[in-house]
């Protein structure tokens, strides 16, 4: 076959992974080495009664369903489907074993096949496409962050770059006043704002002057001015001012021209914010450490509630610096636990020394230290009631002050929760006894209600406060739940009515109605099957984490789940976390309520490729959670 023979099946090969990754010779010799075949509607290519597979397929054009050989019409678990681009079947390839599905053409299919010597000698000759055989889906995420990263990295680049538009710098609506009001409303504002300068404008937004905390001391304090005098007698009348559309370069010129720390941003005469020397240098990074530190300091909410953007931009530098889903997630919750903290420590100082100790508990997500950007509020409270207490009087006594720290930490960015699962409410604010007694109850009786109580709360884990109560408590939970076979197979046969959305007509199984038609739920049909097996072989194994990825991994520790399987596993479950946080952020970049829901025909080929084979690994943990427990 001469070069312009198999130009076309380089193109090909080109445009889908692994093959777009190897060395030219590499796809050349898989080019020379190709053979097309064509398989009709229904017609099998390979099945378990041929023997061990001889043969590497990848799909020119049209689909391949993989399917149990006896499986009845209709039934789709266990099922699959690949389309043009994917290739089959790696496993039994490397095993030298039959394949264990039938796969079929769904529709009239092209494959370009390559013989078992051809396969053997690509595989010990390609670096690229051996890494893919032994970890396909391992290496399928790792090319979905790399783009992810180039993104991140771009973005973050102009953000602080000094080429940036101003636009970009400005964290918050201005904070004005008029030129006649008096100079106690300035300060007051400026007080209450936690600014160190107030611009001051006109009643068509014009800014007229900048009065800032040098003027109060040079203009007010030393000469003893009265506050009642109008600010336009104060205010420093010459301000320097740029549009929004003008480099951050341009600003840091001025600013250092003239001495000022401030600097006016005007479009078309009305002002549309102000930028600072801060803004221009010390924010451009955002480091975890002095984030964190921040907002252990924060004298109270609203500085607290400033701190937000914050956290989504360090979220954002550490994606462009190539960080792994498993450490965004972990510094998002690092971050929202300091946030807590410091909401309670601040409720706790304003209630004084009267106030009886407590544990905050996180529960769900924050609970498993699995935040994204978007979470509500799952939280509670343990108390011990001393001898001579009694537990409805501490409970009165905590629950004011718990339902000002849930309203608090909603002006923060952290929803309410829908279902009432927080602190302030009665039922999520009890002594260390009462939580003891409803966890007997829910692992005793077992209802629907108590299934799902448990899926929410048996993640908890101490936030705030002495944490040996939480501690101990959750020991017991372990040995109450892991000495109970009846209970977990319960909490198997719940697990497994939330299926993962795989179709056969399409490759996604969307929803038809609602106020989000043509969607998946990356939360719900996403992580959720992960989660909940993770929970029950956790529980199961005598595995005291919360953290589902830590789970599965204490598992394989315990011998309980193999080690590779638990790999694809967590891989899987992570490019779904990996989907929702790219979401958020669009989301948020649009000025849009964050979510979980994502149309499908909005990814591109690989991350489409990807949500597949993760669905198809949440089935396979599936099937071994149904297997253990008969379900």
């Amino acid at each position: 076959m001469n070069g312009s023979a198999f130009a076309p099946i380089l193109d090909f090969l080109r445009r889908h992974t692994p093959f777009d990754q190897m060395a030219p010779a590499h796809q050349e010799l898989l080019a020379k080495r190709l053979r097309l075949g064509f398989y009709a509607q229904g017609e099998s290519i390979v099945s378990p009664e041929l023997g061990p597979a001889d043969r590497f397929y990848i799909i020119k054009q049209g689909r391949v369903r993989g399917s149990a050989q006896n499986q009845e019409p209709g039934d789709e678990d266990g099922t699959w489907e690949l389309v043009a681009g994917e290739c089959f079947p790696i496993g039994a390839l490397l095993s030298r074993r039959p394949v264990r599905l039938v796969q079929r053409a769904e529709v009239d299919t092209f494959c370009f096949e390559l013989d078992r010597a051809g396969f053997d000698e690509l595989l010990q000759l390609s670096p690229v496409f051996q890494d893919f055989c032994t970890r396909r889906l391992a290496n399928l995420l790792d090319s979905a962050l790399k783009t992810v990263q180039a993104r991140s990295a771009t973005r973050a680049a102009e953000g602080a770059s000094l080429s940036a538009p101003l636009r970009s710098l400005i964290k918050r609506p201005p904070v004005t006043c008029r030129e006649q009001d008096p100079v106690r409303l300035a300060l007051e504002r400026m007080q209450r704002e936690h600014i160190g300068s107030i611009v001051i404008t006109d009643d068509a937004q014009r800014p007229k002057g900048v009065f800032t905390l040098h003027d109060v001391l040079a203009r007010v304090a030393l000469p003893q001015l009265d506050l009642a005098t109008p600010i336009g007698q104060v205010m420093t009348p010459s301000i320097i001012s740029l549009s929004s559309d003008a480099p951050a370069y341009q600003a840091a010129v001025l600013m250092t021209r003239h001495g000022f720390g401030h600097l006016c941003v005007v479009d078309q005469g009305a002002l549309a914010g102000v930028v600072s020397e801060r803004d221009l240098f010390s924010l451009q990074r955002v480091g975890l450490v002095s984030l964190a530190r921040t907002i252990g300091k924060a004298p109270d909410v609203p500085a607290l509630v400033a701190i937000e953007d914050d956290i989504h931009r360090l979220v954002e530098q550490m994606q462009a610096q190539g960080a792994s889903v498993d450490q965004l997630i972990q510094i998002t919750t690092e971050l929202n636990d300091a946030v807590t903290q410091r909401v309670i420590a601040l409720a706790v100082k304003q209630e004084g020394a009267d106030l009886p100790p407590f544990t905050w508990l996180a529960f769900g997500s924050e609970g498993r230290i699995e935040q994204t950007l978007s979470t509500d509020q799952d939280n509670g409270i343990l108390f011990q009631v001393p001898p001579d207490g009694n537990a409805e009087t501490l409970r009165a006594r905590l629950l004011p002050v718990a339902r000002r720290i849930n309203d608090v930490l909603a002006q923060c960015g952290y929803p309410l929760c829908k279902g009432n699962i927080m602190a302030g409410n009665p039922e999520c604010c009890l002594s260390a006894d009462e939580w003891r007694a409803r966890f007997e109850r829910w692992v005793a009786q077992g209802t629907p209600e108590h299934l799902l109580n448990a899926s929410i709360f048996f993640d908890f884990r101490p936030l705030y406060g002495d944490p040996a109560p939480a501690e101990a408590l959750r020991r017991e939970v372990q040995a109450l739940a892991g000495k109970n076979p009846r209970f977990l197979h319960q909490m198997a046969v719940n697990a497994l009515r939330n299926r993962p959305p795989l179709g056969l007509v399409r490759d996604f199984q969307v929803s038809s109605g609602g106020d989000h038609p043509n969607t998946l739920d990356l939360k719900v049909q996403g992580t959720t099957p992960f989660v909940d097996a993770a929970r029950i072989f956790a529980l199961a194994g005598g595995v005291a984490e919360t953290n589902t990825v830590r789970r599965l991994a204490g598992t394989v520790e315990r011998g309980a789940l193999n080690k590779e399987e638990v790999a694809a596993w967590t891989e899987a479950y992570q490019f779904i976390l990996l989907l929702r946080m790219r979401g958020h952020r669009r989301q948020r970049e649009a000025g849009e309520t964050l979510d979980n829901y994502l149309n499908p025909d909005e990814l591109n080929d690989l991350d489409r490729r990807i949500l597949k084979e993760a669905f198809r690994q949440a089935r396979k943990l599936q099937s071994r959670l149904a297997l253990d427990y008969r379900v």
